[in-house]
Formats: structure tokens, sequence, C-alpha cells
């Protein structure tokens, strides 16, 4: 089988390829993190004019037609700058939602100012009870009269003190944990009783707590139909997750390459390290495990995009190897690179945070294991 890159898929690596050489070093990357936002207006309206925002959505909606092996080509080259606009808030989660479900006026609305980079969105389907299970949904909506009321707590939206829309998965009916019963709302983010409590994520991005007191939507905000939103949740989850996924497996290969040359260029006892056999024992485990986790990706990916039956286990297996392995190779780059491996100044350890973060998110290691275990039997 051809797994090598379309003549598309290459121009797009090339790309962002070039983007992160020239115009998103480590520093510019710092600069940004720190910024009121948490990133840069101008780098994302530049993300919309090369055309990264259209990547997944149809030619109608004003996208490019691309699927999960595009998103994984693109996640895993904005892996590199440790790129902190939201990209998977915007275009992953929220546009994930608002390409299946969404009805043609609301993507007139929503979805193509999204593309445009026009309009900030995300996904707020994190509850503290939860526990990763996107079943459990404590967030109600009441219908009154012609509107309906939203009432909950969402924890760690991403995007969430920017986006001018948030996509709200409540509650309309049946018992705690049931998938039917889950209806998607698009709310506007200055919605009265709707509250936003931002915050820095010490991976360098941002997030909220999201708090709806009584909040007021009008019957059109209903993404899709009413008590069948879980489908359509469960999907674009699956693809999050995907995309995180290769975003780790790109960061595991930067941190292979940095602890190489970093080897190369340190020396002890008036050698470079790389000579020593127990680090070049370990920078083989390094490599070995950035090709398992590229080629675990890979079936992931394609099982995905096909719609295969195989698809949830090879996305929690692919899940649970960048938690494992991908924290193991971190920690091996921050040893080899000694102490200034845990220093604010290097990269490095910018690139271990975020490799961290992402073994976290949509499901841990364990959460995955347990999937996996229970499909097998």
């Amino acid at each position: 089988m051809d797994f090598s890159l379309n003549e598309i898929q290459a121009m797009l690596a090339d790309s962002v390829d070039k983007f992160i050489q020239n115009e998103y070093d480590f520093d510019t990357r710092q600069a940004y993190a720190e910024s009121d936002t948490g990133f840069s207006a101008d780098v994302w309206s530049t993300f919309a004019e090369l055309g990264w925002t259209a990547v997944p959505f149809a030619e109608d909606d004003g996208g490019l037609d691309g699927g999960p092996a595009d998103i994984m080509v693109l996640m895993q080259q904005l892996a590199r700058g440790l790129v902190v606009e939201p990209y998977l808030a915007n275009v992953i989660l929220a546009g994930g939602i608002l390409r299946r479900a969404a009805n043609a006026e609301q993507k007139e609305r929503w979805l193509q100012p999204m593309i445009a980079g026009e309009l900030h969105a995300t996904l707020a389907f994190n509850e503290p009870q939860a526990r990763y299970r996107l079943t459990s949904v404590a967030t109600t909506a009441t219908r009154d009269g012609d509107d309906w009321i939203l009432n909950g707590c969402k924890g760690v939206v991403l995007n969430g003190g920017t986006a001018d829309l948030l996509i709200i998965p409540a509650r309309t009916s049946g018992n705690a944990d049931d998938e039917r019963g889950i209806t998607l709302f698009g709310v506007a983010a200055d919605s009265d009783g709707l509250t936003c409590n931002a915050y820095a994520t010490y991976d360098g991005q941002r997030a909220a707590e999201v708090i709806l007191d009584g909040v007021c939507v009008e019957d059109r905000a209903v993404l899709g139909e009413v008590d069948d939103g879980f489908a359509d949740l469960d999907a674009t989850i699956d693809e999050a997750t995907l995309a995180v996924c290769a975003e780790a497996v790109g960061i595991m290969q930067v941190l292979k390459d940095k602890t190489v040359e970093y080897s190369k260029d340190r020396s002890q006892f008036g050698v470079p390290i790389g000579s020593f056999q127990e680090l070049q024992h370990r920078m083989v485990d390094m490599l070995m495990a950035c090709e398992q986790a590229q080629s675990l990706l890979l079936w992931a990916v394609m099982a995905n995009a096909s719609g295969s039956e195989e698809s949830k286990r090879a996305v929690s297996s692919i899940k649970y190897l960048v938690s494992t392995a991908g924290r193991s190779l971190g920690e091996d780059a921050i040893q080899i690179h000694g102490g200034m491996g845990v220093t604010w100044e290097l990269d490095v350890a910018h690139y271990f945070k975020r490799l961290t973060a992402i073994g976290t998110m949509f499901g841990d290691a364990d959460w995955h294991l347990d999937k996996l275990a229970s499909a097998s039997h």
C-alpha cells in the first residue's frame, strides 16, 4: 500500500513548513502565547488566507474537500511550531459539528465566517462530572415557548475566552448517560446569562470555564435534530482525537530530532555525549516510538476516513500510544538535555508540556485502554 502524500498534501505540508521556518520561530510563538488573547489575530488571518481553515469542509461551504489524512498532514506540521492559534477549537471541534449538523442558514451565519477567519468558535462539551464520557451531560435545555433555556457548566473550553460562538451540548430528554436526549445548540458568547472565565493552560494554550445561567436561545439555534446530537458529537470528538494524536506524533519527531542533534554537540569527558552507548540505546528507543506512532496513526486515520468498523479501536490505540510512549519519549528528551531541558527558555520543555497536555485530552491512557479492553470481550 502506498502511504506517500499526494500532490495536494505535499503542497500543504510544504506550505506549513515554510511558514513555521520563516515566520513562526520559538520566540515569536512565546510572544503570542503571552499576549492578552494567547495567539496572534494576524497569524489566524494568514491561516485563513492560505486556505488552512478551509481544509476539511465541502466546496459548497467554501472549503477544500479535505479529509482526515489532510488534517493529519496539517497537524503534524503545525506541531513543529508549537502553534498556539486555535485551529483545534475552531476548525476541528466547532467546525466538525457545524459541517455535520448545521443547516444552510446556520452554515452561512457561522461556518463560512469561521472558515474566512472572521468568527471564532468552539465546542464546549467537557463537564466536571463526565470523566471523558460524552453521554454524561448535566447541562439542561428546557422548552420555553419557541425558545430554549440553558443551564449548566462547561469546563476546559478551548478558545472559550475568544470565541464568538459556543456550541453547547445540552440534555433535552432522557436520563443521565443516555445517548439519546442530547441536543446541540449554537450560543453567542455575549448572550445574557453566559459567563466565561478564561485562563491560560500550562502548555501555552487558552481555555475557559463557561457557566450558563438561564441563557435563552431561539429555536433556530438548534444544530441538527432535537435529542439526536450525540452521533455528531461523537464523530467530531473522534476526529479531534486523531488531530491531536497527529500533533503529538509531530512533537515526538521534533523531540527525537532535537535530542539527537544535541547529543552530537554536547561534550562530556572530551567526547560528544552521543557516543555513549547508553544514550544511543535511549535515542534508538525514541526513534522506534516515533516509527510505531506514525504507523499506528496512519492506520487510525485510514480506518476513520473509510468508516471502518475498526475505527473506534484504531482511535483508542493511537491515543493510548501517544499518551504512554509519547510521555516516555518526552522524559528521555528532557533527561538527555540535562538541567537545561526544563528551563523556560528552551523549546524542548514546551514541546514536552504540550505532549503531556495532549495525553489527557479526549481521554487519557487509562480511559482508552479500558475502551480497548471492553471492545475485545
